[in-house]
């Protein structure tokens, strides 16, 4: 047989009830010593008997009735009225009272053995007393679950028909197609628009005639302002010896006159074939005020078949190059250029300009009145290693500078396309 067979039938022993505290006896009246001796001493009758052991409980024990002896009769009432009492004091809440020692396990069997199936069977009371622990906290709440997959869309059966997609669905490339289509036609439009406007503007705005460039040329001498023709200040970037730059200031202007030898002398008999309409001069100083130029304008009345004739004539014949032809001087009183005669000339150049009508030419000398022995053209004292006063004094540079210049201002006067030139101001 089994240890668990023989603890089966074992009588279980009850707890052992705590001892009860103790406490003194009240003294008897006579307080004879024999009483103590030889009489036992009754017990109180106040002290209750000892209760059985009881489960703790959360309840807390009802608060003690007074007793009979304890209530004090009321006393008689004061012959002089009393003083108002205080109000009562709130009596303090009751004590609970401690709760019982657990009783002493009693004593094993004397068949007690340290095996696993006495401990079970002995164990019942303490799984009785689970319910006096408290609870364990609840588990944490599981997350909540993630949401599911929209479902696909429920087939149709095949008693009822598919419902139609739209076409666009049905046939993606026809949005392509479509926006393919719309772009090309706007681009179209524009594109149409704009060669229709170019188409209309052109003949306005496109370059002028050569004929209607020479026939506004006749009249700009008219209708130009002299300080377009003769600007204030010319500027000439690498017109001087050496590449270097050149500054002209105008100093003076003649009153437009006739073509007579009066003003241009020999020179009016060469250009006279070609006519005359009006001649306008200007003079110039340069930077160092120590070089004067005068720069003539004269205005023909020959078409453009005459100016070509002119100007083969001068080129056969070099007839610019000719000193008995130079241009004569504008000497203004007062300015730099007052001593500037004909003695003092030192470079020339003449222009004969075919696609206006108008001939330009240039004179330059010293300021201070110097003579010249030994003039030369301004072409030829441009050219590298020339050792002449007009080449090494760099009145050679001035003539044909200033004469570029002036005859660049006419062309634009008469409506001659700009070119990539220096800037007259």
């Amino acid at each position: 047989m089994s240890a668990d067979a023989d603890y089966a039938d074992a009588p279980r022993i009850p707890p052992i009830p705590p001892r009860p505290p103790h406490r003194p006896a009240a003294p008897p009246a006579d307080e004879d010593p024999r009483t103590t001796v030889l009489r036992p001493v009754p017990a109180d009758p106040t002290v209750p008997p000892p209760a059985a052991p009881a489960t703790p409980s959360a309840t807390p024990p009802a608060a003690r009735q007074p007793l009979p002896a304890e209530t004090a009769p009321a006393p008689a009432p004061p012959a002089t009225p009393p003083a108002p009492a205080a109000p009562p004091r709130p009596s303090p809440p009751p004590r609970p009272e401690p709760p019982a020692a657990p009783p002493r396990p009693g004593r094993a069997p004397r068949s007690f053995r340290d095996t696993a199936a006495f401990h079970l069977a002995n164990s019942a009371p303490l799984w009785d007393e689970s319910s006096d622990h408290p609870a364990s906290p609840p588990p944490p709440a599981a997350p909540p679950p993630a949401p599911a997959w929209p479902a696909p869309p429920a087939r149709p059966t095949a008693d009822e028909p598919a419902p139609r997609r739209p076409l666009a669905d049905r046939l993606p490339g026809t949005r392509v197609v479509a926006a393919a289509v719309g772009l090309v036609l706007g681009v179209g439009l524009i594109v149409g628009a704009a060669a229709g406007s170019w188409l209309t503007e052109a003949p306005a705005k496109g370059a002028p005639t050569p004929e209607s460039i020479f026939a506004k040329g006749q009249d700009a001498w008219r209708n130009t302002p002299v300080d377009t023709l003769f600007p204030r200040t010319v500027e000439g970037l690498a017109a001087g010896p050496g590449g270097a730059d050149r500054i002209w200031t105008r100093i003076a202007v003649a009153p437009d006159t006739d073509c007579t030898a009066r003003y241009e002398g020999p020179l009016a008999k060469e250009l006279a074939p070609a006519g005359c309409a009006r001649l306008l001069r200007a003079t110039y100083v340069d930077a160092t005020r120590t070089h004067v130029i005068t720069v003539g304008a004269q205005t023909t009345r020959a078409d453009r078949a005459g100016m070509m004739d002119l100007n083969a004539r001068f080129s056969t014949n070099d007839l610019a190059d000719h000193k008995a032809l130079m241009p004569l001087p504008l000497a203004a009183k007062g300015t730099p250029a007052e001593d500037f005669g004909p003695a003092q000339r030192a470079s020339w150049t003449v222009r004969i300009l075919t696609d206006v009508p108008v001939v330009v030419y240039t004179v330059s000398g010293f300021a201070d009145g110097r003579e010249i022995t030994d003039p030369q053209p301004a072409d030829a004292a441009v050219q590298p290693g020339t050792a002449t006063t007009a080449a090494e004094s760099g009145l050679g540079h001035d003539a044909k500078g200033l004469a570029d210049k002036i005859s660049a201002a006419f062309r634009t006067a008469s409506g001659v396309p700009a070119q990539s030139t220096e800037v007259a101001s």
